[in-house]
């Protein structure tokens, strides 16, 4: 095998590795959460989803426990992304697709986060005094965290897409799952939803 060619797939794992370690680490509060843990839910969640998990909601804890499987799904999508053989044509697409999406999708709805936090704090958008401490969470923990998130699984579908050999359709792939993800957080955000 060409060693530059080789030296070039290896330094193109990291993003997949910091993929998958973000979905890993935050998938960690959903499971604790969903087991009736406390830490943390009061200063750095909503008022009203701090006391729907602590009646334990059935609600409430099925959400937990599929977005912490989902958070699971998006470390093993980083592992994929950054193996250091190339996958089938099928797969790739497939990779290209989810990771695209996932991007998208988290760093769309970080910046959501950021941008409103800000805005408040510009006095520009009025919210309740006791939601306060909640939003500079979200602006300053939640918001970046998911910033990050999307741009490693971005940053990993570009460099998987580097070690394909075909590259046309699974770029395709990937310009359908963020546009997909983009019209999807546009669609919710005009319906009141996240």
């Amino acid at each position: 095998m060409n060693p530059r060619l080789d030296d070039t797939r290896h330094r193109a794992r990291w993003p997949g590795y910091a993929a998958a370690v973000w979905g890993f680490v935050f998938a960690v509060p959903s499971f604790y959460w969903a087991m009736g843990g406390t830490a943390g839910v009061e200063s750095t969640i909503s008022p009203q989803l701090v006391e729907l998990a602590r009646r334990q909601d059935p609600g409430m804890l099925a959400v937990l426990w599929v977005t912490g499987v989902l958070k699971v799904v998006g470390g093993m999508l980083g592992l994929a992304l950054a193996r250091r053989r190339p996958w089938g044509p099928g797969m790739n697409r497939l990779l290209q697709l989810m990771a695209w999406g996932a991007g998208v999708l988290l760093a769309w709805h970080g910046a959501q986060f950021i941008v409103q936090g800000l805005l408040v704090q510009a006095g520009l958008v009025e919210i309740p005094p006791a939601a306060l401490p909640i939003l500079r969470w979200y602006t300053y923990l939640w918001g970046p965290w998911f910033v990050a998130g999307g741009v490693a699984f971005m940053l990993a579908a570009r460099a998987h897409l580097r070690t394909v050999a075909d590259r046309r359709y699974p770029q395709m792939a990937g310009v359908a799952g963020g546009l997909g993800a983009l019209v999807l957080s546009v669609v919710a955000l005009m319906a009141g939803i996240g």
